[in-house]
Order: structure tokens, then C-alpha cells, then sequence
């Protein structure tokens, strides 16, 4: 008994510093209870002498859906895209806004008999996606929600527009530039040409010259020699002339 107490008191004085009133059976004094049985009292007395923080509730994960269901704080629904086209054949759908780039096509319609509008998307002219909203401005957030997936779809077909023309026009300037090329090369092969034929009528110019020159020269000199001879003649005729006094 006493090694009994004496372990009981070294349980207190080892365990938290809370009283604890634990009810005593009839049949068995607290000396009797076993040791097991008395730390499990110790431990569940320290658990409820201390207040619990209170369990936090777990937030359930919801499904996100691939069209949002609200698009700046207003109600869109996903519409039927047969009732769409339904109400599109019988003409029961007002245009309000269209935007088109490409194949890609948005239309913001009003359906006045149910005060409803529709924001429908198109591929190549066939309806692909479409929502539905109760006020304009809901409809006026999809339509542009729309729009902006419109333009990043054409992207591919705005910068395969732009490349063609570039091409289009790179290839203008190539038949340009070798169109001008082969003038300028016309244009030297005949200068050229004429250069040639300057060349040669000059060398053929010269030589005339020249052969004239010497032509002019022995004229020349047959002259002076007949000249000349006239003078010497003109003397030999003068002296058989009488020599006749003056008057």
C-alpha cells in the first residue's frame, strides 16, 4: 500500500498542477485503482481543465465551369445553340452589336418577346458558342468577353494576312529592282556599244585627217612650185619686150 501512495504521489508531482475531483466508487477506495487507470483520469482532467480551439469548418470544392457563370457581377447562362438558330430563322432576334475579324464573328442579339439578350459566337458563319443574359449589361460584358476571344483566335490569320502582303510587296520590289537592273545593264551594254562606235569613227576621223593633211601639203607645195614657174615664165616673156623711152 504504501509504494502504492508513493507513486501516486510522484504521478502528481510530475503531472499538470490542476485539482481534479474524480468520484469514488463504494466497492473501492483511491488507494485500490490501478496506476493505468489514474494517469488515464490525470490526463483526461488536464484535456477538459484547458478549452479546445473549436474545429474549423472545411470549405467543399465546387466544379468550375468552362463558360463563367457570372461576367462582371451580372447573371450569363449558357444558351441553347438550337434555340439560337431557331429563333435566328425566324427572325425573332435583333442585332445589337456585331463584331467580325476573319471567319470569327460576334453578335449581340435582343429577343423582345422574352426581354432576353443572347451573345452568340460564330466559326466560318456557323454558330459555335452562344450565352444568354436578362439585361444589357451582362450582355454587353459576354459580347466583349467574346469579342477579345475572337481576336486572340484570328491572331494566326491577322499575322498570315500581314506576311502575304509583306510578300506580296517584297516580290513587287524584286521584279522592280531586277526589272531596273537589267535596264541599267541595257543601258551599259549600249553605252558601251556607242562608246565603240565613237572610238572607231574618231580613229577613222583622224586617219582621214591626216591622209588630207598630206594631201593638202603637196598641194600646197605643187602650188608654190607652178606659181613659181609662172613667175620665171612671166620674167622670160618680159625680157623680149622693147624697152621703149618715156614721154
Amino acid at each position: 500500500m504504501k509504494s502504492l501512495l508513493n507513486r501516486r504521489s510522484a504521478l502528481l508531482a510530475n503531472g499538470p498542477s490542476h485539482l481534479v475531483q474524480v468520484a469514488h466508487d463504494n466497492t473501492a477506495s483511491p488507494q485500490d485503482e490501478p496506476p493505468a487507470q489514474l494517469a488515464a483520469a490525470q490526463a483526461s482532467a488536464a484535456v477538459h481543465a484547458e478549452p479546445a480551439e473549436p474545429a474549423r469548418p472545411v470549405t467543399t470544392l465546387r466544379p468550375v465551369p468552362v463558360v463563367p457563370s457570372q461576367v462582371s457581377g451580372r447573371a450569363v447562362q449558357m444558351a441553347d445553340t438550337t434555340e439560337v438558330e431557331w429563333l435566328a430563322e425566324e427572325e425573332a432576334l435583333t442585332p445589337f452589336r456585331v463584331f467580325r475579324t476573319f471567319d470569327y464573328s460576334v453578335s449581340l442579339l435582343f429577343h423582345a418577346r422574352e426581354l432576353t439578350y443572347y451573345v452568340a459566337l460564330y466559326q466560318d458563319g456557323t454558330l459555335w458558342r452562344a450565352l444568354k443574359a436578362a439585361d444589357l449589361d451582362a450582355a454587353e460584358a459576354a459580347f466583349h468577353h467574346f469579342e477579345e476571344q475572337a481576336t486572340r483566335l484570328s491572331e494566326g490569320e491577322t499575322r498570315r494576312a500581314q506576311l502575304a502582303a509583306q510578300n506580296e510587296q517584297l516580290a513587287r520590289m524584286i521584279a522592280q529592282s531586277e526589272s531596273q537592273a537589267e535596264r541599267l545593264r541595257c543601258d551599259l551594254q549600249r553605252n558601251a556599244t556607242q562608246e565603240q562606235a565613237v572610238s572607231g569613227r574618231q580613229h577613222q576621223v583622224r586617219k582621214e585627217v591626216a591622209q588630207l593633211e598630206a594631201q593638202r601639203v603637196a598641194a600646197q607645195a605643187q602650188l608654190n612650185k607652178a606659181h613659181r614657174q609662172i613667175h620665171q615664165l612671166n620674167l622670160t616673156s618680159n625680157e623680149g619686150v622693147p624697152h621703149l623711152p618715156g614721154r
